[in-house]
């Protein structure tokens, strides 16, 4: 097979699985309207990924319509968000372990970014899976539509995966489409439940340093389960959209 046609196949692939990314999140309710965005990088180093267009429904997106850019371009294409190309751009230019990079506006994540304390404090097995392993960004600049600010972002995610944004939202990164997408969604499940324990107005009972490290590892011990996940949620949507 020619190395051509290999990247081809490639590239439809990858196109499969962030058209699924992004219907999944509409699924679960994570876009704000028709904004935000979810990247994958398609090559080597980062600098090709795929995004979707501005203004486009995540639930009625097709592989097909997915954006091809180039991080050292000149010109930004008509129908890309600014917003977009300076967060992914930078974290894929910039942060190696960033193949995939989410960036959304979920409810309790954001809830919980908008606190003058929004740590996910581990409170359950699934908020200690992030303890210590989060990157938070606790000075919101306004929209973040230039280059600068993607980069001051990528410098804060640093090797952490997941980034919450003060004010804003939440962006996970992974190595695959599979590990960005399980890491957003525990994270949001994470949040939900804390938010509530906080609208309880009782005192939270927060795990020991100790057992939330140790709770951690355990959940890094068994990475297959994320990819296994991704899978399974796949084969719930339409497949005639992911081609």
């Amino acid at each position: 097979m020619s190395e051509a046609k290999l990247r081809g196949e490639c590239e439809a692939k990858l196109r499969g699985d962030l058209a699924a990314l992004c219907r999944l999140a509409a699924k679960f309710g994570w876009q704000e309207a028709t904004a935000n965005h979810i990247s994958l990088a398609v090559s080597d180093d980062g600098t090709q990924f795929l995004i979707n267009r501005r203004w486009r429904d995540f639930a009625t997106l097709k592989a097909s319509e997915l954006a091809l850019l180039d991080c050292n371009a000149s010109d930004l294409p008509e129908d890309i968000d600014s917003t977009a190309w300076a967060i992914h751009g930078a974290i894929h230019r910039l942060v190696p372990q960033a193949r995939c990079v989410v960036h959304l506006h979920p409810i309790y994540a954001t809830a919980l970014s908008c606190l003058r304390d929004p740590i996910l404090y581990p409170v359950d097995q699934t908020s200690a899976r992030f303890f210590k392993r989060v990157a938070i960004d606790s000075a919101y600049a306004g929209m973040a539509d230039n280059r600068t600010e993607g980069e001051r972002l990528a410098k804060i995610l640093g090797k952490k995966k997941i980034l919450m944004m003060g004010n804003h939202g939440l962006l996970s990164i992974g190595e695959s489409a599979a590990e960005a997408f399980d890491a957003f969604y525990h994270f949001e499940r994470a949040a939900r439940t804390l938010m509530l324990a906080y609208g309880t107005r009782r005192k939270l009972n927060v795990l020991q340093d100790k057992m939330a490290e140790q709770t951690a590892r355990s959940w890094e011990s068994e990475p297959e389960f994320g990819e296994a996940f991704f899978a399974e949620m796949r084969r719930s949507l339409n497949q005639d959209y992911l081609d």
